[in-house]
């Protein structure tokens, strides 16, 4: 098994820096991000996605869906806050919801 230290500091400003519009949980060590969709097809088809890279990384996301809202908090449960893990699966994210034409 392979172990993901839990990312503070610079380390972790450096990793987030990498990311487009996620931000931190108040009151938590995670990361969150809100995607808007066309309608509920759209965003279902969205979390398809997600949860089938999410599976792979075996890495899932906490998320909570309304119509054609979706929104993501990612952490690592493991090292009781975000991790690499984390930031790789918000790039895999970010990436798919641009196919699947999320707006802000």
């Amino acid at each position: 098994m392979i172990t993901t230290a839990r990312l503070e500091g610079a380390a972790r400003q450096q990793a987030l820096s990498t990311l487009s519009a996620w931000q931190n949980v108040q009151g938590r060590d995670a990361i969150e991000k809100h995607f808007r969709f066309n309608d509920f097809s759209a965003a279902f088809a969205f979390m398809t996605r997600v949860a089938f890279v999410a599976e792979t990384m075996n890495h899932h996301p906490e998320w909570f869906n309304v119509w054609s809202k979706v929104h993501i908090v990612l952490t690592s449960h493991d090292v009781s806050g975000v991790s690499s893990r984390d930031i790789d699966l918000a790039k895999e994210i970010d990436r798919l919801a641009q196919e699947c034409g999320a707006s802000s």
